[in-house]
């Protein structure tokens, strides 16, 4: 057994300010001399991308479609610090499950978190009272510890938010965080604007530290994290060096950037060196023996993308010759023809015989399942994959012949019964994975990419 202080930030609804706070309290208490892990409940990649920053550390997901109990157990435990923040998503008992048993009420249960209820209270005095007592009585085996109250309009707005509280439940106020234009995140059409796309990231993130580190009582914060019980450490089971001698490369710079931190890390147990790749600005790919092209805004950049018609050319004769690669949504559109968003449509890589066309709503959203056809590159997986996806493109123009790895049985894909896009060893698709116990891709991918070497 062992000692963590941990605590989960989480909220009535979506969009209480969750990340900025998050974001802030990560900052404030590591320039206060903490050491600060950051986890984010489900599958999401910008909201950590903040997290990840503000700490100055990989913030890892948590999310029970691709994981189960003891794989969420063992990766908080292996990467928890001296203080663990985890940030839920949308409200406390939410999830997909009606029963809860995948809600972010399941995973503070799971992991022994002390809530802290971020409330935003627009509009609201009196009325936090009975929605707090709400949801203490919903369920007992959630320890809610203590409340933030957000977006509050001033000081006598905050006064009588304070005695409602006082007045009719046990909780404690631990901050009171007022309406600052200063709290903002840009948002677009997949959500928040990512860090890597905003030249003043540190500044803001050293604002979000300076108003939520004099708004919020730290050491309340830290006295509700030490009050968490003991835990059991899971075993860790180091992998087999699938990868040993192979170099990957990766493409991440500002138009690529959704990647899972224990993923990459998969990566290099497994004996692998990563390379990362600038799609902007590399003229060329570097001495690899595979390539992983991830999920970002293709969209955003298509402009710098296209102009950069060394590296596209690059690419897609190093794949059309058998250069085993991987690539999931905003990779998938970088390899189609071209790209179309608002009126303009740029040239990208051209490996893949069809058109992306970005669209005003989502195309595919949400949790994914699959099973894997005989072509599939790295062979058939057997059980069914859960995955995940969130596109707001659609691939058009596909060839009559075009190939495809996956059979949908959940989601959209491609066309809305396939996914998973077969050219020369090259595997691209919507759904975006995640490696576990339960899909070990990481592994079977590198598999691959060795016997491509060898032959």
């Amino acid at each position: 057994m062992r000692s963590f202080a941990r605590f989960m930030i989480a909220a009535a609804h979506k969009s209480s300010g969750k990340t900025v706070i998050s974001t802030g309290l990560t900052a404030a208490l590591r320039r206060a001399g903490d050491k600060v892990s950051t986890f984010k409940k489900g599958p999401d990649y910008i909201d950590p991308m903040w997290l990840g920053a503000a700490s100055d550390a990989p913030c890892y997901n948590l999310d029970f479609n691709t994981a189960d109990g003891d794989d969420i157990t063992r990766l908080f435990t292996s990467r928890a610090r001296d203080l663990s923040l985890v940030e839920a998503n949308k409200g406390l008992f939410d999830g997909v499950q009606t029963d809860g048993r995948d809600s972010n009420a399941a995973v503070a249960k799971l992991l022994g978190l002390p809530v802290i209820l971020v409330i935003d209270t627009t509009g609201m005095t009196r009325g936090i009272a009975p929605l707090l007592q709400g949801y203490q009585g919903f369920d007992a085996d959630v320890n809610i510890a203590g409340v933030i109250l957000n977006k509050v309009g001033g000081a006598r707005h905050e006064g009588k938010l304070r005695q409602a509280v006082e007045t009719y439940t046990d909780l404690s106020v631990v901050g009171s965080v007022w309406r600052n234009d200063r709290l903002g995140i840009g948002e677009r059409h997949l959500g928040l604007t990512t860090p890597s796309e905003l030249s003043e990231r540190d500044e803001m993130i050293d604002a979000f530290a300076e108003i939520v580190g004099e708004s919020v009582d730290l050491d309340a914060v830290r006295a509700i994290a030490r009050t968490a019980p003991d835990m059991q450490v899971a075993q860790v089971v180091r992998p087999a060096r699938t990868g040993r001698g192979l170099r990957i490369g990766v493409v991440r710079d500002a138009a690529f950037g959704f990647y899972y931190p224990d993923d990459l890390e998969a990566f290099e147990a497994a004996g692998a060196t990563l390379v990362f790749i600038d799609a902007l600005k590399d003229a060329q790919l570097p001495a690899i023996d595979g390539l992983f092209i991830g999920g970002g805004f293709p969209e955003v950049r298509m402009a710098e993308l296209a102009a950069n018609s060394a590296l596209r050319e690059n690419i897609r004769t190093s794949l059309e010759v058998g250069l085993p690669c991987y690539a999931e949504c905003g990779g998938l559109m970088y390899l189609c023809e071209d790209l179309s968003w608002q009126g303009q449509t740029a040239p990208m890589v051209g490996l893949i015989r069809g058109r992306a066309v970005m669209h005003a709503r989502p195309q595919g959203r949400g949790y994914a399942r699959y099973t894997t056809r005989e072509a599939h590159p790295w062979g058939p997986s057997g059980a069914p994959v859960k995955a995940h996806e969130f596109h707001y493109a659609s691939i058009e123009n596909l060839t009559p012949e075009v190939a495809f790895a996956r059979d949908i049985q959940r989601g959209v894909g491609v066309d809305g019964h396939h996914d998973g896009v077969i050219v020369a060893n090259t595997l691209a698709g919507f759904c975006h994975l995640r490696n576990s116990d339960q899909n070990p891709w990481v592994a079977r991918f590198l598999s691959f990419v060795a016997s491509c070497k060898n032959r």
